[in-house]
């Protein structure tokens, strides 16, 4: 069981990061969640500060580039394997920050991943 941290999760389930976390779940993964809105999300509680969880396999990203800047050392203290920038985060410099740290980089979709039992 692989633990994904889901940074920029959102409280509407029209959106991709929601279903993320709920099908993360639904596939018996251990999940933590960070954004903006403080609520739930498939029994996850979604926190608005950040923690240091330990043991990340997985962050999985749903914050544009700008955003993510302020995260990148958060991020990289986690030391999780591996970064997953799902479409519209793509960050080359975020990559060879990530890549300096011997942190994976995958530029893939993470909903697209857990359909395919490639996650």
């Amino acid at each position: 069981m692989k633990y994904t941290l889901v940074m920029g999760a959102s409280l509407k389930p029209d959106r991709y990061s929601y279903l993320a976390v709920s099908r993360l779940v639904a596939a018996n993964h251990k999940v933590s969640a960070f954004g903006r809105q403080q609520g739930v999300i498939a029994g996850i509680v979604v926190e608005t500060s950040l923690e240091a969880y330990q043991g990340v396999d997985t962050v999985t990203l749903y914050l544009n580039p700008k955003a993510q800047k302020e995260y990148y050392s958060y991020i990289c203290s986690l030391q999780p394997k591996r970064v997953i920038f799902n479409p519209g985060t793509e960050n080359p410099e975020f990559y060879d920050i990530l890549k300096k740290h011997a942190i994976e980089v995958e530029v893939a979709c993470t909903l697209v991943l857990l359909a395919t039992n490639q996650y």
